[in-house]
């Protein structure tokens, strides 16, 4: 089986494939201070708890945007795995991904392991959309190549910027408001964080489609994705495991080279 980790600002996904098939995922807390053996410690449970073992893994690949917690898990996996990790990023990318991009290692990993997932899914032409800690839009064009995209405060961010700044103004839940005209201070923050958010979207992918002048598919994933998708006129697919998909044809690309 292949061992996947994808280590995001908030928080890491970590996935069992057995081939395609996705059998066990688990999403956890980024902690850039962790060591490898607290790592190591925390997969054998969560391994222990649905009845698996360390030797099922056959292969490990990790990739991340959190640098500094690169050397703890490479270690982990040498030290419980017995295997040397596969880290996107220590690939040439024009290997795996088409580019139309001028300088391809300023694009975060993250945004890599998700466009070859989706062009693998959905081919191409494609607006990836990544609801995370910031929320990233992709275009791939209709030659499956990655020309460029944008990114943006996530939706949390947002949130956690206007309780810190406006002294006055409540934390509040993140919601599909009834209402976008709000009657308390905590329904109108919601309305605007969620309609707003929405529209801020919506107009993104109106603007990406007019760019590239094409009708691209719209794929979005990342927590909030299914949240955000049932008010968009323009998310077409959600899928959350999008990004573990995207790492077993990126490991699966590797091997054959």
């Amino acid at each position: 089986m292949l061992l996947v980790i994808d280590v995001g600002n908030t928080n890491t996904v970590i996935g069992l494939l057995d081939g395609e098939k996705i059998t066990n995922q688990w999403r956890i807390k980024t902690d850039r201070h962790k060591t490898e053996d607290e790592f190591g410690m925390m997969i054998d449970h969560l391994f222990r708890y649905h009845g698996l073992t360390f030797h099922l893994v056959e292969d490990v690949i990790i990739s991340s945007v959190v640098p500094p917690i690169m050397y703890a898990l490479e270690k982990m996996v040498a030290t419980y795995f017995k295997k040397e990790a596969i880290v996107v990023g220590d690939y040439p990318i024009e290997s795996y991904l088409n580019m139309r991009y001028p300088n391809p290692k300023e694009i975060g990993a993250d945004r890599i392991v998700n466009a070859v997932g989706a062009i693998e899914a959905y081919g191409a032409p494609l607006i990836i959309i990544d609801f995370g800690t910031a929320t990233t839009f992709c275009y791939i064009d209709e030659e499956a190549s990655y020309v460029g995209g944008a990114i943006l405060p996530g939706i949390r961010l947002s949130l956690e910027a206007l309780y810190e700044k406006a002294a006055k103004l409540p934390k509040v839940e993140i919601n599909h408001p009834k209402n976008t005209i709000g009657q308390s201070t905590v329904e109108a923050m919601q309305s605007g964080l969620y309609f707003g958010y929405v529209g801020q979207v919506d107009a993104m992918v109106t603007r990406f489609k007019e760019e590239g002048h094409s009708e691209a598919k719209v794929i979005a994933t990342g927590g909030l994705s299914h949240l955000i998708a049932d008010e968009s006129r323009t998310i077409d697919v959600v899928d959350p495991m999008l990004t573990l998909k995207g790492l077993q044809s990126i490991y699966d690309k590797v091997k054959q080279q």
